[in-house]
């Protein structure tokens, strides 16, 4: 998960209200079903205690958003001055509302996507369909380099006219250096990654040609046929949510596998366990937090809610008076986000003690004792 984007959350205001529903958009009635989930998430939200203000300002991202294609999720996250965050995830998850002292993030850090921006560019000799998503949002524009004709002209040879083929052919490098250019700027801009390509082989290749080495190495092929052809966009969002699905099993991957060299390792830069994570998040030693099956367990944290423990003893032995009591899977990814660390979701691949483990920066202190 981009981690950094996510940073932002913690200048927000207690309470914050954490809201997951399904945002599908494949029926005749979705907009319907959109109404009635909105409704379900407004009373719990209420029976939560959340202030009038937030509501409102929930149920207007709710609608504003721009619909997904095909089946989605979404996530807002509020706090009383209003919404932080409003995005699609990859999958639909199911209906979550907590208002509490911490944003609630695992639902989006197992299914948002691992990519604060992406653009998808649609081409051809005459130039390209661009669209920028970024933290769930669409920006969509045209290119259009200027340069005609790009086809030669039927029957022009045997009307006795000089053979236009290279002014077409130069046409062509035009316009696809006019999208070269823009697709640049707008990666640069957004952040983009990765840049998904659709259309015919030709325009996709002297395209990819044009564009420096650093935007090039971020393109994936989308082989969906011609710009102009009608694509199916669900087939388009389909191939590109498989393919940050597959960043994203790659990147957890290579987290556990470093976590399963470092554990058994003395002196391993490893963590397993609730005390354990705990220790190293309040040390800063924390790289990449791997979350689990935690459960409802919670901790212990102080009165500004920067430093957490596994039990109050604990804490004190940090010279911290125990304030509050919070739930695992609220306090430890903030905690991580906290000291600059990445947050995983794992799966079947690793069962961590207390359902929750993490990579380390460099070896920490014991976890200290009661006073």
């Amino acid at each position: 998960m981009d981690a950094e984007r996510l940073r932002s959350l913690l200048a927000g205001k207690r309470p914050f209200a954490s809201i997951y529903f399904e945002d599908s958009h494949d029926t005749e009635d979705a907009a319907t079903q959109l109404e009635l989930r909105w409704r379900a998430l407004r009373d719990e939200l209420a029976e939560h205690d959340a202030d009038e203000t937030v509501i409102s300002a929930v149920e207007r991202a709710v609608f504003e958003l721009r619909s997904p294609v095909g089946a989605s999720g979404r996530a807002i996250i509020a706090d009383s001055g209003g919404v932080l965050l409003n995005e699609h995830l990859i999958r639909p998850t199911p209906p979550t509302v907590r208002v509490s002292p911490l944003p609630y993030l695992v639902p989006l850090i197992t299914h948002g996507y691992d990519t604060s921006a992406y653009l998808l560019a649609a081409v051809d000799h005459r130039g390209a369909d661009l669209t920028v998503h970024r933290d769930g949002r669409l920006a969509a524009e045209t290119v259009d380099g200027g340069g005609y004709p790009v086809h030669k002209a039927a029957g022009a040879e045997s009307a006795g006219y000089k053979d236009p083929q290279p002014r077409s052919e130069e046409a062509a490098r035009k316009n696809i250096r006019a999208v070269a250019v823009r697709v640049t700027e707008l990666v640069d801009d957004a952040g983009a990654d990765p840049v998904f390509v659709v259309g015919e082989v030709q325009a996709r290749s002297d395209l990819i040609a044009e564009l420096p080495d650093r935007i090039a190495e971020r393109v994936v092929v989308l082989d969906v046929g011609a710009r102009d052809s009608g694509h199916d966009l669900t087939e388009i969002q389909d191939r590109i949510e498989a393919e940050l699905l597959k960043r994203r099993l790659n990147e957890i991957d290579a987290v556990v596998q470093r976590f399963r060299a470092e554990v058994d390792r003395p002196d391993g830069l490893a963590a397993e366990g609730l005390a354990a994570v705990c220790s190293a998040l309040n040390q800063g030693a924390v790289e990449t937090l791997i979350i689990g099956e935690i459960g409802d367990a919670t901790v212990v944290t102080d009165a500004e809610l920067t430093v957490a423990a596994a039990d109050p003893d604990v804490l004190s032995a940090y010279g911290e008076q125990p304030a509050h009591t919070i739930r695992a899977d609220e306090a430890l990814p903030v905690g991580a986000l906290a000291v600059g660390a990445g947050v995983v979701r794992t799966d079947e691949r690793i069962h961590p003690a207390d359902g929750v483990a993490a990579v380390l920066r460099y070896p920490v202190t014991a976890v200290p004792g009661p006073s």
